[in-house]
């Protein structure tokens, strides 16, 4: 019993302790007008991550134009738990402004000067690496360049589908639509999130000014180690005095 108990506790555990990989974010917004997007996390943050964005596309062993620029973001002093949405801003403007929701974010000082979003033919990636210009694991990209989308996701390692989106309509603004809540574990949402047809992809237009959705994601509630160690308790107990009256 100790030892199926302990087991239980192990696994929940493991399950918080999960490292941040590939497809362990995702976006969830993106507004090429307000330079700003939105990413949730399928698994804890641990404090002080640094994890890098670029629009600098990657040709498989390097990023190919010098002007594309990098940022940095430090995620805070506290976990970020799985689930949790953090919303980013990069308004190209005067004065600049770059944000995020959680944590810190900055000019990587590595890459080019051009700040801001394209509105259309755009590729971010989001990767965990030494700079802005070396990454050693891609997390996941967003791409509305329909003539080479593929080739700049998997160019990556990464997945349309799986945890890369592409988003059609050369969108210069998406955000994602789809379910936040019911599922079993987050990872079950990297599915959705990374499906366009999930996502309000409405093309051009003007949306400067708009709110990204930062509503976290959950998942529904499953018996802690504990109540199992009770459960499986309960039923020793049970066979026990079943075997007591079959022996009489």
């Amino acid at each position: 019993m100790k030892k199926t108990v302990f087991a239980l506790a192990l696994l929940a555990a493991s399950a918080q302790a999960q490292a941040l990989t590939t497809g362990g974010m995702a976006f969830t917004s993106f507004n090429a007008d307000d330079d700003g997007w939105a990413m949730v996390t399928f698994v804890d943050i641990a404090a002080n991550t640094t994890i890098y964005f670029s629009d600098n596309e990657w040709n498989g062993s390097a990023f190919v134009d010098s002007n594309e620029h990098a940022l940095v973001w430090n995620t805070g002093a506290a976990t970020i738990a799985a689930g949790s949405v953090v919303v980013f801003t990069e308004i190209d403007g005067s004065p600049d402004i770059i944000s995020a929701s959680t944590g810190t974010l900055a000019l990587a000082g590595t890459g080019g000067t051009n700040l801001g979003f394209a509105k259309s033919n755009e590729t971010v990636y989001a990767f965990l690496g030494s700079s802005g210009i070396a990454p050693t694991t891609f997390l996941t990209a967003i791409t509305t360049e329909n003539d080479v989308a593929s080739a700049n996701i998997t160019n990556a390692g990464l997945t349309v589908g799986v945890n890369a989106i592409a988003l059609v309509n050369d969108a210069d603004f998406g955000e994602y639509t789809g379910v936040r809540a019911g599922n079993a574990s987050f990872a079950s949402y990297a599915s959705l999130v990374n499906d366009a047809a999930n996502w309000n992809d409405v093309g051009s237009g003007e949306f400067t000014g708009a709110v990204l959705n930062s509503t976290a994601f959950s998942v529904t509630a499953v018996p802690e180690a504990s109540t199992y160690g009770m459960m499986l308790a309960g039923l020793g107990l049970v066979g026990f005095m079943a075997r007591r009256r079959n022996s009489k």
